[in-house]
């Protein structure tokens, strides 16, 4: 079916969950057979994988959604004075994880997300290796598909007492992240790769996933979306919402991924970050 008008995100859903089965399909044939690895200009990993899904998923949306533009890792880039025309459009990850990939891990991900107004409207997270699949849409709540079976997803509230469960980056480390950690205290690390970091939040799995370190709004629009829709948020170090396509630049700031208690959170967030206002 072709839909030349904006449609609402939750009528969308299905045709998009679809699309990203087929990028995940095409990924796995490929992740199954071998590959070989390239290098982008940043020095960051790229596979046949990326390639094969970001053409199965732009296909995929050009004939769903004919005038909705495409952002995607993948593509070419788009000046700001074009994107910033944009009121609704897909902001697409086709791979996210490639080095989880690489490593034969299976926590990678395909991202697909509808942005309107500069906020994520839709998400789907899929993790093709591992069979699960997570989704939302703005007002209609978060799920996860797994095995057949559909779960509502819920953020869970701290509880006192308890060591807090914080969701980490299997491959990136830092300075700022061992301090949070040591203020916190009682903790437990939960690493994992890709998005599905942001899904354990969601999921009640994970109280926060902190990210002190670059990331680009294809890697977080779809799952923003997903936790925001099981009660969560994804905040920058001010506070503030993570938003879209509202810069030069693709790089989102550091920023928190929380299942409750935003403020509370704050507080241990690294002096040096918290007085630097180009994060």
């Amino acid at each position: 079916m072709l839909l030349n008008i904006p449609s609402t995100p939750i009528e969308l859903m299905d045709s998009i969950i679809d699309i990203s089965k087929s990028a995940g399909e095409k990924i796995l044939t490929i992740y199954r057979k071998g590959f070989t690895v390239a290098h982008k200009e940043d020095y960051s990993p790229l596979t046949e994988a990326d390639l094969a899904a970001h053409k199965t998923i732009v296909q995929g949306l050009e004939a769903l959604t004919q005038m909705i533009p495409i952002l995607s890792e993948e593509s070419k880039e788009i000046p700001f004075s074009e994107r910033s025309t944009w009121q609704r459009y897909w902001l697409v990850d086709p791979l996210d994880g490639t080095k989880e990939f690489i490593k034969g891990s299976g926590e990678f991900t395909v991202n697909i997300a509808l942005i309107e107004n500069n906020q994520p409207i839709l998400g789907v997270v899929y993790a093709p290796a591992l069979d699960q699949l997570y989704y939302a849409a703005k007002g209609c709540g978060a799920f996860q598909r797994k095995k057949g079976k559909i779960t509502r997803l819920k953020t869970k509230s701290r509880v006192h007492g308890v060591p807090v469960q914080v969701a980490g980056s299997r491959s990136h480390t830092d300075k700022y992240l061992e301090v949070f950690l040591q203020d916190i205290k009682e903790h437990h690390l939960v690493a994992m790769g890709s998005s599905l970091k942001f899904c354990l939040v969601a999921e009640g799995k994970a109280d926060i996933y902190p990210r002190f370190g670059l990331t680009s709004e294809w890697d977080t629009g779809a799952a923003q979306c997903i936790v925001e829709e099981s009660g969560g948020a994804v905040i920058d170090l001010k506070g503030e919402v993570l938003r879209y396509n509202i810069k030069d630049s693709l790089l989102n700031p550091y920023f928190l991924t929380v299942a409750a208690d935003i403020s509370y959170w704050q507080q241990f967030i690294p002096d040096d970050l918290k007085n630097n206002n180009s994060i």
